[in-house]
């Protein structure tokens, strides 16, 4: 390695840890340099100012990286060993993970309002969309009310037209919120606190490859509800930001393995 490029190295250990240098910031630094430097510059600006800390940093960036329309297997790798380096436990990443495995409900959010408009549009099914809820679609709204902390009119229809799916996504969503960890400061409300879980909900709805505006929106309310700061928020997108990097650590590998390293001079 040139002695520019070891500087990038050391650089980089020292700004984000050893254990962020995945194979996609290593091929990158070896391919294009000049890149890796910027790169580099825009992901560390969070860690510099930590208006989260490094481990709610970490936990950011995996929800981020494990999200089901990412899924960046080194990203995830990365972000979990930085959480652990940064005294997460077990419980929090694995709460990281069920929280994040709540974002296919937007099929559902988005959909059925959709298939509601058009059926009102075409004058169908109209006492079905209508209906008044019944005893147990209230009971439903009030356990879903009491165990997320907010309800939102994007649970109507949903609640109205399969009342059996909502109670089963009732139960998964409402599993962080309501499950008994040892060593969790509060019993039987999961071990992360409230404003981190809603910061989680804005990380993989503000990623690019998401772009969920009507959940953003909501959890940024409730994050700023459980005491989060504006800071903090814009630190999380920040985060979801640093997910285009990928492009470069995915296809830089690729680029080279075709031209091969020696094709042009990358040593500057």
């Amino acid at each position: 390695m040139s002695e520019s490029k070891q500087k990038l190295h050391d650089d980089f250990v020292a700004k984000m840890g050893e254990d962020a240098l995945h194979d996609g910031w290593k091929g990158l630094l070896d391919a294009d340099p000049q890149f890796f430097k910027t790169g580099l510059a825009l992901a560390s600006v969070p860690r510099r100012k930590q208006h989260l800390s490094l481990k709610d940093q970490a936990l950011i960036g995996l929800s981020v990286s494990a999200a089901a329309t990412h899924l960046y297997r080194p990203g995830i790798r990365a972000h979990i060993a930085a959480a652990r380096k940064e005294g997460a436990t077990i419980d929090e990443v694995l709460e990281v993970v069920e929280l994040t495995s709540t974002l296919g409900i937007h099929a559902c959010n988005i959909g059925v309002p959709l298939l509601v408009e058009v059926l009102k549009e075409e004058g169908l099914h109209t006492d079905a969309i209508t209906k008044p809820f019944d005893d147990q679609q209230l009971l439903l709204k009030q356990q879903f009310t009491e165990r997320r902390g907010y309800w939102h009119t994007f649970w109507e229809d949903f609640l109205r037209l399969d009342p059996e799916f909502f109670e089963a996504y009732l139960e998964l969503s409402g599993l962080p919120w309501t499950k008994d960890v040892a060593g969790a400061p509060t019993p039987k409300k999961g071990i992360l606190s409230p404003k981190m879980k809603e910061l989680v909900y804005c990380a993989f709805d503000t990623a690019a490859t998401h772009l969920y505006v009507p959940g953003l929106k909501l959890h940024i309310k409730n994050a700023l509800g459980y005491g989060a700061t504006p800071q903090e928020i814009v630190e999380v997108m920040e985060i979801a930001t640093l997910l285009s990097l990928t492009t470069a650590h995915e296809t830089v590998p690729v680029v080279m393995e075709i031209y091969g390293s020696s094709s042009r001079e990358t040593d500057t």
